[in-house]
């Protein structure tokens, strides 16, 4: 049986089975979820998308996730068709028929919509966006800490696919898996353009040495909301916290390193190219932000009810 784990791996829920979808307005059964073959983000992977953590009752970070969504579809010139309280409306609305309060997990997806012809150009996609919300009971099972191995795909330029992107074409840090699973990792750990430690391919990355935090200097890595959250937590608790130029040689001498992510929030690292990082468990410094985190998010949901 293999013992590879993924940062996104959660306790079997049978409640999965019966979920609504949201599909451009309509919510209905995961079977009759569909979109058209002639989606450009199923032929192109045209599209944007955002992953959203139920909390108690409240999406955290909900503003943030709206504001990286719009600034996206912006970028790559896509007219979602709706306004950002219409997409809150609707993630409510799925919420709410699914009747999830806590422990749940959605996936917003926006594409440039069904094309007329089975082709590149923009223009050929006339009907508006598809808008899909994919919700699911979710509560995160990560029986160890996360293994990584370096890769040889890198984060890019932000000419070619700017990383920063949460963009549907995943191809690159699929093919980043693919390669840490064939090393016998969990993850890849990918660096820039310069050689430099920069994220894996699911997940922001972070290292801890002598008492501080480092992470990449965010010029090539993905626009995590919860690395930038990790960063806040540190600054307000005097953790030193660095955005920096480092290297695999800093990175093997961690005495800690964690990922970052919607998802899992926090997840420790025990070893990276076969090297042991730390003890090989959650390290006292990940765990402090960790509960430093947990308060952030709590803080978010109290802001939003009494507003």
């Amino acid at each position: 049986m293999s013992d590879h784990v993924t940062t996104h791996q959660t306790e079997d829920d049978a409640r999965n089975e019966d979920i609504l979808i949201y599909v451009n307005g309509s919510i209905c059964p995961k079977a009759d979820a569909k979109v058209s073959v002639y989606d450009s983000g199923f032929m192109l992977g045209d599209g944007v998308w955002e992953g959203l953590r139920l909390y108690e009752g409240h999406w955290a970070f909900l503003s943030e996730h709206i504001d990286r969504l719009f600034e996206a579809a912006k970028a790559i010139d896509l007219d979602i068709g709706m306004s950002r309280n219409d997409v809150v409306a609707a993630i409510e609305a799925t919420r709410t028929a699914n009747g999830m309060t806590t422990d749940a997990h959605a996936r917003l997806m926006v594409t440039r919509g069904p094309k007329t012809r089975p082709f590149q150009h923009p223009g050929l996609s006339q009907s508006g966006a598809t808008v899909v919300i994919i919700m699911e009971h979710s509560k995160p099972r990560i029986p160890r800490p996360i293994r990584l191995a370096t890769v040889p795909h890198i984060r890019g330029l932000p000419m070619t696919q700017d990383p920063k992107l949460n963009s549907h074409s995943k191809l690159n840090c699929i093919l980043a898996c693919i390669a840490a699973e064939k090393a016998g990792a969990d993850e890849g750990l990918m660096l820039d353009i310069n050689g430099f430690v920069n994220t894996t391919n699911a997940c922001n990355f972070f290292i801890v040495r002598k008492g501080a935090v480092w992470t990449s200097t965010g010029d090539y890595c993905m626009n995590g909301i919860t690395r930038q959250k990790v960063i806040d937590v540190c600054r307000a608790d005097g953790i030193p916290v660095f955005e920096r130029n480092y290297s695999l040689v800093d990175t093997y001498g961690a005495d800690e390193a964690f990922l970052t992510g919607t998802f899992g929030a926090q997840t420790p690292v025990s070893e990276i190219d076969g090297r042991p990082i730390g003890s090989g468990d959650m390290g006292p410094m990940t765990l402090r932000i960790r509960e430093l985190y947990k308060t952030l998010v709590a803080a978010d949901a109290q802001a939003r009810s009494t507003t």
